[in-house]
């Protein structure tokens, strides 16, 4: 089988191309502007493996998305490409209905004309699966009810509202085309080559710093953390084995207040990195409480009981052994995080990669 996945040098996307090109006997096309968030050094174990191909390409170009679909005959495609930062949304929302709505739009089309011109075989086979997120659902009120498929759409930042946008043209291509897709929505993914803007990579390495160790408001708002290698089993099994026109929650069973993750991961550096940056007696020294941001939801949870029963997948990390070997991971790759955080490697791709 051949697989586009778009977005695929980013922190779920590099995941998922690792598991199938390891895992499986299928030609993989990363197709990826490279943005910030993006980098090929994630795929260094995969890059030169003869199933493996790249393409630097942006998901709004329409002609460029014609050619790839020509040349490289996708069985199915995995779209991942989209601006996934809620704080950024915030600063800078346009970047986000650009990518996450009109991208998504452009690669509904390319993918439906080529899906309609193509033999009877590959036209009955052919599958589009949209990665989406939890967070189009909006704020939990309580803490014993949970994220359905059923649950209505409520997003409350810019993010969460184009995500939710893009959910909706896929579902409206389904329904209006009969074009073949799936949807998953993920609860907050961890896990090595995560990007260090987010809450757990940004913490490991500003503590290892000794850099503040900011928290938003009381801290006290709940996610449910799903490890980014139990992520990517999950979906592979839903474009291999999920029906056609329907939507699978995945997360991993994990709640946890970000307080407890910011002083779990202390708890850890303590044991794993014992020696500290001058003047630091505790990691946990370092929480600072900032101001909550905007429209910041108090809880994410999600029943991921319909894929667990349709299609037989559960989790295999719990949270903290998931954690650990996250911290162990940043510890271990500072070259990796030194490249991504100064841009060195985005640079050098942007000026040498020949596309």
């Amino acid at each position: 089988m051949n697989i586009l996945i778009t977005g695929g040098a980013g922190f779920i996307g590099s995941a998922l191309i690792r598991f199938i090109i390891q895992h499986t006997e299928h030609q993989v096309l990363n197709l990826d502007k490279l943005t910030y968030a993006g980098n090929l050094e994630s795929l260094s174990i995969v890059k030169n493996n003869p199933r493996y191909h790249f393409s630097q390409t942006d998901i709004t170009d329409q002609n460029a998305l014609s050619t790839i679909f020509e040349d490289f005959q996708p069985d199915a495609v995995m779209h991942l490409a989209a601006e996934t930062h809620v704080d950024r949304s915030i600063s800078a929302a346009g970047d986000f209905i650009y990518t996450n709505i009109l991208g998504t739009f452009q690669l509904l089309e390319a993918s439906r004309l080529y899906w309609q011109r193509a033999d009877k075989d590959k036209h009955s086979t052919f599958r589009f699966h949209h990665i989406s997120t939890d967070e189009v659902f909006g704020d939990l009120n309580t803490t014993s009810n949970y994220f359905t498929e059923n649950t209505p759409y409520a997003p409350s930042s810019p993010y969460s509202a184009s995500k939710a946008s893009s959910d909706h043209l896929v579902r409206a291509w389904y329904r209006t085309y009969g074009f073949p897709i799936l949807i998953t929505n993920c609860s907050n993914n961890y896990g090595p080559y995560h990007f260090p803007e987010k809450l757990i990579p940004l913490t490991i390495l500003n503590a290892l710093a000794g850099k503040p160790l900011t928290v938003y408001g009381n801290g006290k708002q709940i996610r449910d953390w799903l490890y980014v290698e139990d992520h990517v089993r999950a979906l592979y099994m839903v474009l291999t084995r999920g029906t056609i026109g329907e939507s699978y929650n995945i997360g991993g069973h994990n709640e946890q207040k970000n307080i407890d993750v910011v002083e779990s991961i202390c708890a850890l550096l303590e044991e794993l990195a014992p020696t500290k940056p001058n003047g630091i007696n505790k990691y946990k020294d370092l929480i600072t409480y900032i101001k909550d941001r905007p429209g910041h939801d108090v809880r994410y949870a999600i029943d991921a009981s319909k894929i667990q029963n349709e299609l037989g997948w559960i989790p295999q990390e719990s949270f903290n052994s998931g954690l650990a070997k996250t911290v162990i991971w940043y510890i271990e790759n500072q070259e990796w995080v030194k490249n991504i955080q100064t841009g060195e490697y985005q640079n050098w791709i942007r000026n040498h990669y020949n596309h």
